[in-house]
């Protein structure tokens, strides 16, 4: 990639923008070419192509894959065997998923340029931004980033996450020459790897600059509300640092200490007793707009499953605050952006940038996400022919050697900006719920969950995280659900929240079957295969510690995402320990014979 488009800001990235979108489809031409003469003679494409690179070649000969198909070679590539296996550039890392979404953690090949494809996106996102919130550099952004501690292959690459890696290379460290990118976190706080004495650091720096930030944000909403709930639980050891001007003896990391020093320059009692006021208050019912009253938005991602995460953001927002959601990336491929990121959060669509990598869609039908032997490589369609309105399942081939990878993000089309496709995204594939010949995608389980937990309303009760669990224990089997479920008084009448009775759970687990699909109520009511749908109340804070669990297991505290499927036995068995109550479905959900 060109080196001078790292350059691009403010006008010339914008220009830039509409350039690339107005020749999406030529440009994905010249992106799939130029990987098949750079990759031609790898071992992968060899076994396939036979040495070809012709377009028409690729499409007809390589299948399309999932994880398992280029696994062994990137499991070679780490155990020191070249990186001709799969790319003509040496791969210089290997990037980790989160492994919450199936179980176990991926590694994805990366190469030098990679790191500029992703500053290209990123560098995008101030000058659409600036478009519609004016102003912005004129303030500070506290922005909560992490990074983990790498780990190193046998052959001597770093495996890390793809923030971890972007936070710790030059892209990010050159930032401070942007004035959009000033951020109330020292650069020491967010490379260090203790994520509590970072995330500590991070937040008593956002207060020290209260006054002055503009915008707050994290990655995804599941790790700034994490950072709300250590706010509640730290924020008089915080305050009594500002008072004293001086780090408490917890923060032992030599970069956080050295760094926090350079923020709590002086004692401010003044600034302490503000922030006290506001924390102690009974309700923290638009708590973000009372600590940071300059803020103009929260940037964070809300779609997907993120979405059920809206209504405790709107709670600590007051509803004032519009959640933005600026791009969609994944750990193999940086996708696109969000151009109308004021937009409500149902309406979030990313235009697809053509210079990413080479996009690949699979229609999907009327029985969702099809598996892999039963796709024809053949049907796939490319940018410039996916239709407004249909589903599909995004498939990439990258110039790191991924090619015709099943990404796994099932998503919409919205509409075209210029010749290039806008996405919605919808779902997980490989995230479902099944016990018998029932299949619950990751949205039917939102949507229902969507639906249920509204009869918790009128109890001021809130459904702050959830999870499922297939039970096949006993005969038949059954879904579980554990919620997290915390109350609010009301702060403007006062009402007291009303304990939850027996029979308002009950209701929320027939409310989620009713709202399950025709398979899933056949199988509950007619064929008695699935057994009445459980829902397990866990103790507050269940969720955070389950988000340690993962943390201790090598998950990236900025790319964590709960997993809406639990499929490992120590993940279960934490839950299950916080669980206080458990509800069970009391009737079988409607099923009409068609």
């Amino acid at each position: 990639m060109d080196g001078k488009k790292l350059e691009y800001k403010g006008e010339e990235a914008l220009k830039e923008l509409e350039k690339l979108t107005t020749k999406a489809d030529e440009i994905q031409e010249r992106i799939l070419k130029e990987i098949l003469t750079r990759n031609g003679s790898t071992e992968y494409l060899k076994k396939f192509m036979e040495g070809s690179t012709n377009v028409s070649d690729f499409k007809r000969l390589v299948p399309v894959i999932t994880y398992a198909g280029i696994r062994p070679y990137i499991q070679r590539i780490a155990n020191g065997e070249d990186s001709s296996l799969i790319s003509g550039h040496p791969i210089t890392e290997m990037l980790c998923s989160s492994g919450t979404s199936a179980g176990v953690p991926k590694m994805m090949p990366s190469i030098a340029e990679d790191l500029d494809r992703r500053t290209f996106l990123y560098n995008l996102i101030m000058p659409i931004m600036n478009q519609y919130v004016p102003g912005l550099d004129e303030g500070k952004a506290m922005y909560l980033n992490f990074i983990k501690v790498e780990m190193v292959t046998p052959s001597g690459l770093p495996a890390r996450p793809v923030l971890t890696s972007y936070y710790k290379s030059k892209h990010f460290k050159c930032r401070a020459r942007d004035p959009f990118n000033d951020f109330t976190s020292p650069d020491q706080a967010i490379l260090c790897t203790d994520s509590r004495q970072s995330m500590y650091c991070q937040l008593l720096a956002g207060l020290v600059h209260r006054k002055q930030v503009l915008r707050l944000g994290a990655v995804f909403a599941s790790a700034f509300l994490r950072a709300i709930s250590f706010l509640e639980h730290n924020w008089a050891d915080l305050c009594n640092d500002i008072r004293n001007g001086r780090l408490c003896s917890t923060i032992t990391d030599p970069g956080c200490r050295s760094a926090m020093l350079d923020v709590l320059k002086s004692p401010d009692p003044q600034l302490a007793d503000e922030i006290e006021e506001i924390c102690s208050r009974r309700s923290w019912n638009g708590i973000l707009g009372l600590l940071w009253p300059k803020t103009k938005y929260i940037e964070v991602v809300v779609t997907g499953s993120m979405a059920q995460y809206i209504p405790a953001l709107e709670y600590y927002t007051a509803g004032k605050l519009p959640l933005v959601c600026t791009m969609y990336a994944s750990s193999e491929c940086y996708f696109g952006v969000n151009l109308k990121p004021l937009c409500k959060p149902d309406d979030v669509a990313y235009t697809l940038l053509p210079n990413m990598g080479y996009f690949e869609f699979i229609p999907l039908g009327d029985d969702g996400p099809m598996d892999e032997e039963e796709v024809d490589r053949e049907k796939l369609v490319d940018m410039a022919h996916v239709r407004i309105g249909s589903y599909y399942e995004l498939v990439v081939t990258t110039f790191a050697g991924l090619y015709r990878y099943r990404i796994g993000d099932i998503v919409q089309v919205t509409g075209f900006y210029n010749r290039a496709p806008q996405l919605r995204f919808i779902c997980r594939r490989n995230v479902v719920l099944s016990i018998d010949t029932d299949k619950t995608s990751e949205e039917d389980l939102h949507n229902s969950v969507t639906a249920a937990k509204k009869l918790l309303e009128p109890y001021h009760a809130l459904l702050v995280e959830y999870t499922s669990y297939p039970d096949t224990s006993s005969l038949p089997g059954h879904y579980v659900l554990y919620w997290e479920i915390v109350h609010y008084a009301t702060p403007i009448n006062g009402v007291k929240a009303t304990p939850l009775e027996a029979d308002v759970l009950q209701e929320c687990c027939i409310a989620v079957e009713e709202a399950l699909d025709y398979t899933y109520r056949r199988c509950r009511t007619y064929d008695k295969s699935v057994g009445p749908l459980e829902i397990r109340v866990v103790e507050p804070g269940s969720f955070d510690a389950l988000m340690d669990h993962f943390i201790s297991e090598g998950a990236s505290i900025n790319q964590y995402k709960t997993p809406r499927c639990i499929k490992t036995s120590s993940a279960l068995e934490l839950l299950n320990s916080r669980v206080k109550s458990c509800f069970f479905s009391p009737r079988d959900p409607t099923w009409i014979i068609p």
